[in-house]
């Protein structure tokens, strides 16, 4: 798959994926404007136009990286790994995808709710799986 930024400078190539997953944390929402779909790229992608990627430490454990010419947000990345997930936005053409699970369905607000039928954790769910490194 192959996606792009809005200017353009920032291109993403990966493995071909057909499946997207949503955020609903508070992060994600005020940093995108509703919740993040995503899909998680592993390690088999490469980045053209890091010069134009900006990082920004959101916690502890994660960054969020974007372009710094024209501010298309670019990815979530585990800090110490080198696993992506791309917003999914990114990717436009030949994107066919299937919404796989939500997580922080807790902190989803009221205001919109998706038909999709998924599996669902909650924030305290997450970081019971996860857990911040």
């Amino acid at each position: 798959m192959e996606g792009q930024c809005l200017c353009g400078a920032v291109s993403i190539q990966t493995g071909r994926r057909d499946r997207l997953d949503v955020c609903h944390c508070g992060m994600c929402r005020r940093w995108g404007g509703g919740p993040m779909l995503a899909v998680h790229c592993g390690k088999d992608s490469q980045i053209t136009g890091l010069e134009h990627v900006k990082v920004y430490i959101s916690s502890d454990w994660a960054e969020r990286g974007f372009c710094d010419t024209c501010g298309t947000h670019l990815f979530y990345k585990l800090k110490g790994s080198d696993e992506y997930v791309f917003t999914a936005g990114l990717f436009q053409q030949g994107a066919d995808f299937v919404m796989g699970s939500q997580i922080f369905i807790d902190k989803k607000p009221e205001y919109y709710t998706f038909a999709e039928q998924t599996p669902v954790m909650t924030e305290a769910e997450v970081f019971e799986k996860y857990g911040p490194p």
